[in-house]
């Protein structure tokens, strides 16, 4: 949702180049987040409101399924289960919505929750994995996917789960590629890798990713001399980003 919005044609065009541009250099690709999450307004709020998503199926395969399917077609590693519920049901326990995106759509990776997504130990009904938070699910609660929680479950749905993890880890070949092992990992993530040439593109990219950085030839009809204010009119104008963990995005 967050390449394309609601466009499907220009979603459907877009990940396709993503997912084998960043597979292409030994990193797996995660489609995100399935399925309808179109809004933040409740979007985990862990109350009786959080938020709802009913859409039809025909709304869903014209609107919304695209771009995920162009993702699965591309041979996308993982999907990313959503914090909203699909019809009464979250998303990360939503056996009909799993099943849609194997048995009807082809997707052959692993699923996993999001960040507090996880509600129950939900392995059968088609979550791989279960994403970290501060204690995940209600926040109040531990982590679901626990040995013991896990070996009370179904164990041929623990089995797959297993398979579809171990499948993408030897497809992508990380098993020899990665360039460390948790949790020995942090003096690889904290290496300083910038270098000039890498900050000149960076900055590059994001100028001319602006829509209108600055009104070059006029392009639009404002003038110092005619315009003294400009209103930016909306809840977005003001409004603060979202981050679970309370930093900027």
């Amino acid at each position: 949702e967050y390449l394309s919005g609601e466009d499907p044609y220009l979603g459907s065009q877009l990940v396709k180049a993503y997912v084998q541009g960043v597979q292409s250099e030994g990193v797996f690709a995660v489609m995100k987040h399935w399925v309808f999450n179109q809004q933040e307004t409740n979007r985990g709020s862990e109350t009786p409101l959080d938020e709802d998503s009913v859409v039809d199926d025909k709304t869903a395969w014209e609107l919304y399924y695209p771009p995920f399917q162009a993702a699965i077609d591309a041979g996308v590693s993982a999907a990313m289960c959503a914090y909203n519920k699909v019809d009464g049901v979250y998303a990360c326990s939503n056996k009909k919505q799993l099943r849609i995106l194997r048995e009807q759509m082809g997707f052959k990776g692993f699923i996993q929750s999001d960040w507090w997504a996880t509600r129950s130990t939900s392995v059968a009904m088609g979550l791989d994995q279960e994403m970290p938070g501060i204690g995940s699910g209600e926040k109040s609660h531990g982590a679901f996917f626990t040995a013991n929680s896990l070996e009370a479950a179904n164990q041929t749905a623990v089995d797959e789960a297993a398979k579809r993890i171990l499948a993408v880890i030897y497809r992508m070949n990380l098993s020899s590629d990665a360039q460390c092992t948790p949790p020995r990992c942090k003096a690889w993530f904290l290496k300083k890798v910038s270098s000039p040439a890498h900050v000149a593109l960076a900055r590059s990219a994001a100028a001319k990713s602006v829509v209108l950085l600055k009104n070059e030839g006029a392009m639009l009809p404002l003038s110092n001399r005619s315009v003294s204010t400009i209103a930016i009119i909306g809840a977005a104008a003001d409004s603060p980003s979202f981050d679970p963990n309370g930093q900027g995005q």
